[in-house]
């Protein structure tokens, strides 16, 4: 297949204008619609519904472009990591990182990233959590790694390197510390920290929503002065705190927000200052891409009988969970336990798991639980 008939039907599916796509491609009319004309004999049918007032995708355009779209990003992401490295990349790339999304995925890039530019020095900075995007502004990092959802006019979102659950931080003693599982809608019945005045508004409420999926608000009371203090502020039971998966204490237990979907991490860079550096790093990242977002064990699981050790967060295996379809108490960004690509599936229950049915105590919503 002819990659320019890929790169025009793709960019014909994204504007929907054949005008449009003949300028943005710098082509005449007639050579996309001959193009286009040449795939669709390949793919043996009408991939667009052309009419005098508009373009639309057939239901085997959307097949093809589905199936399109993540080979030819990574396709041109490895061109461009080469037409970097054939330029050389030299100097100093300064990474900034939220000590939350640390870990395998960002160590992997990391080395990844030096091994092919051995020319390059890489030093890691982190970042205040309470104001993320200060150092880049700055400029004191280069690029920064964090929770991949920007809402920041001057800031570029780059490739996702990871995917991360959300958990709910709570004291021992909690009422919520031993279930398998909470929902969104059990926060209404909490207090959590306020956001900060720094910190992002579309990332905070990405994962502290202001409201319930039923519509009661979430109580943003206590005040965040630091990481530790809202920590402790679990622990002591004065509030409960939705968290990336990872971080933890033995004084708080963690809990799985059933319906909130994985946290991309990623990379984000002022715009006005990409340079050669930044490019090759991000064009690592997606080259190399992320693991699918899958959910990962909590202390309140235990292990299979074939384990002799309890399952613990993101270090051991984790239990599969059905893939059925979500219920009402499921917010609307979807990417539940058992989503498409996710681990979690009933072809996956084994090594000693078992699929259990269990009503959420509040919503009375049945889901289907890991229990050994």
């Amino acid at each position: 297949m002819d990659t320019a008939e890929i790169e025009v039907f793709l960019v014909l599916a994204e504007e929907l204008h054949f005008g449009k796509t003949a300028e943005r491609l710098r082509l005449n009319q007639p050579q996309v619609s001959r193009l286009v004309a040449r795939l669709e004999r390949r793919a043996g049918g009408a991939l667009f519904d052309r009419t005098s007032r508009r373009v639309r995708l057939t239901p085997l355009g959307q097949q093809l472009r589905s199936g399109l779209q993540p080979g030819y990003a990574q396709i041109t992401a490895a061109l461009k990591a080469a037409c970097v490295a054939s330029r050389g990349v030299t100097g100093i790339l300064r990474l900034g990182c939220l000590f939350t999304v640390a870990g395998h995925a960002l160590t992997r890039l990391v080395e990844e990233f030096c091994a092919r530019y051995q020319d390059c020095e890489l030093t890691m900075h982190t970042v205040e959590t309470r104001d993320p995007y200060a150092a880049l502004r700055r400029g004191e990092v280069d690029v920064l790694a964090s929770i991949l959802i920007v809402d920041e006019p001057d800031l570029t979102a780059g490739p996702v390197f990871d995917y991360r659950d959300l958990v709910l931080a709570v004291c021992r003693g909690h009422r919520l510390a031993g279930r398998e599982w909470v929902c969104v809608e059990d926060l209404g019945d909490e207090e959590v920290s306020a956001n900060a005045p720094t910190f992002p508004a579309a990332l905070y409420d990405a994962i502290v929503p202001p409201v319930t999926p039923a519509g009661r608000p979430i109580r943003r009371t206590y005040p965040w002065t630091d990481d530790e203090d809202v920590m402790t502020a679990a622990a002591r039971g004065q509030i409960v705190h939705p968290q990336l998966v990872g971080r933890t204490r033995s004084d708080l237990a963690l809990v799985p927000i059933r319906d909130q979907p994985p946290m991309p991490l990623g990379l984000i860079w002022c715009t006005a200052h990409e340079n050669a550096r930044i490019r090759a790093f991000t064009g690592v990242a997606a080259a190399i891409g992320p693991r699918p977002p899958r959910r990962t064990a909590t202390p309140t699981w235990t292990a299979s009988p074939s384990s002799s050790a309890a399952a613990t967060v993101g270090s051991q295996p984790q239990p599969p969970l059905s893939s059925a379809p979500r219920t009402a108490c499921s917010t609307a960004v979807g990417g539940a336990w058992g989503s498409p690509g996710s681990r979690y599936s009933p072809s996956n229950a084994s090594d000693g798991w078992a699929i259990s049915r269990r009503t959420h105590p509040r919503c009375g919503h049945e889901a289907e639980c890991a229990v050994s």
